[in-house]
């Protein structure tokens, strides 16, 4: 059965690019993004790979650790990301998991129906430090994943988690964000001092309250 927002996902014990982790003490009490390629050397996710690597030091700063999963061997993932820092002029800088026997890809339902036996859909599973899915994304082979959205997504993960807010289309970093209906307007007005707008009764804006 598919994993639904907030349960607690699967652990599992596997070798990766920079040795065998133990998935469950690898994430601590961080947060952790888990996402899954078809195969090697395949151009979308040779690109992804690389983006991501990139993109690693701002989830350094919000405490998140990067896991990606194929179901090639680990002398494949080697020459893969011998090619990956070749043309993406970059260094893949974290674990990469070499699923053989699709131990992983099964436990959290990233095999491809109706594909080739091996090939493992690209999904995107955001995961919090108490081990619950937060988030899950499922892209077609075709279609390059946005990473900027997925950190983008982390910032409202995070923020919403510890504050009674919620956050409107298209939010970003350091915008406006919406109160929570089950906070009573009195309640508002002591948790969020940065101010009020309210629009309607039920759409209320304040400021980012952790900044």
């Amino acid at each position: 059965m598919a994993l639904r927002l907030g349960d607690v996902v699967p652990n599992f014990k596997a070798q990766t690019s920079q040795g065998e982790i133990d998935f469950f003490e690898w994430l601590g009490d961080s947060w952790g993004i888990l996402f899954s390629h078809p195969a090697d050397f395949t151009p979308v996710c040779t690109t992804e790979l690389g983006y991501m690597s990139k993109l690693k030091p701002e989830f350094d700063k919000r405490n998140v650790k990067i896991l990606a999963l194929s179901v090639d061997p680990l002398s494949s993932h080697t020459t893969w990301i011998e090619d990956i820092e070749e043309t993406q002029l970059t260094k893949v800088n974290y674990p990469l998991i070499s699923d053989e026997n699709r131990h992983v890809a099964e436990l959290y339902d990233m095999i491809h129906p109706g594909a080739a036996e091996k090939t493992t859909v690209r999904s995107v599973f955001i995961i919090a430090p108490d081990k619950k899915l937060k988030l899950s994304l499922t892209y077609p082979p075709s279609t390059g994943r946005n990473f900027d959205e997925i950190l983008r997504v982390v910032d409202s993960l995070q923020l919403t988690a510890y504050n009674s807010v919620a956050t409107p289309v298209n939010w970003k970093h350091g915008e406006d964000v919406i109160i929570l209906p089950s906070v009573s307007d009195a309640d508002a007005e002591k948790k969020f001092p940065k101010g009020i707008r309210k629009i309607k009764p039920y759409l209320r804006y304040t400021p980012q309250p952790n900044l």
